[in-house]
């Protein structure tokens, strides 16, 4: 059972589906990703990779909290290619993944709903080629404090088993913590109860 603050994502790319429908061929793929800049990388390897394909068509959403997510059609009749494709990231329940189907033109016709036939399959068979895992959505704070509190933020963070993301330690130290949503105003007010600690959330 899927709680509050974790989310379902792919673990890593999935193999190439192939989907065919009257001499179109649909190649199916889907990718975990983070930013736009991951979704431009992966429809410029496919571009290079499938010389000839006539409609790159895709949909990604990413976020946890706030989610963002965009369809693309790509030169198909509206809403007959990206939406579908969506609609298979949505009824997969997933963030932060991109879904790409690659249509070579096989001479046929196959109409608007043909095309949403077709894109549906190939988003859904490239989705059930994936491994998709649980991941848990964490909280980010930056503790600062002097060196002479040391002690008692580290038991903090070793009792409360919090991530440590990064420190500098100097005179006066930060540390980069890290704990899943639901505990983040309990580990907030842990420190907040210290002396001479200050805590923030990124």
């Amino acid at each position: 059972m899927k709680s509050d603050d974790t989310y379902l994502t792919i673990a890593q790319p999935s193999d190439e589906i192939l989907y065919k429908e009257k001499n179109s061929k649909f190649f199916g793929y889907a990718f975990p990703v983070t930013t736009e800049e991951d979704v431009k990388q992966h429809l410029e390897n496919l571009r290079k990779r499938h010389v000839g394909a006539v409609h790159f068509c895709y949909a990604w959403q990413m976020g946890t909290t706030q989610i963002v997510y965009r369809a693309n059609d790509d030169g198909e009749p509206s809403h007959s290619a990206g939406a579908p494709i969506y609609g298979q990231i949505q009824s997969f329940g997933l963030t932060n993944v991109l879904v790409v189907v690659v249509r070579f033109f096989g001479g046929v016709k196959l109409g608007v709903g043909g095309l949403i036939s077709a894109y549906r399959t190939a988003a859904q068979m490239a989705l059930e080629q994936a491994e998709i895992v649980e991941r848990t959505i964490k909280v980010h704070f930056i503790v600062s404090f002097d060196y002479k509190n040391m002690n008692k933020v580290m038991r903090v963070i070793k009792e409360k088993n919090l991530d440590v993301i990064g420190q500098k330690m100097e005179l006066s130290c930060e540390i980069e913590i890290a704990t899943r949503q639901k505990n983040a105003e309990m580990v907030q007010e842990t420190f907040e109860s210290l002396f001479e600690v200050l805590i923030q959330k990124l």
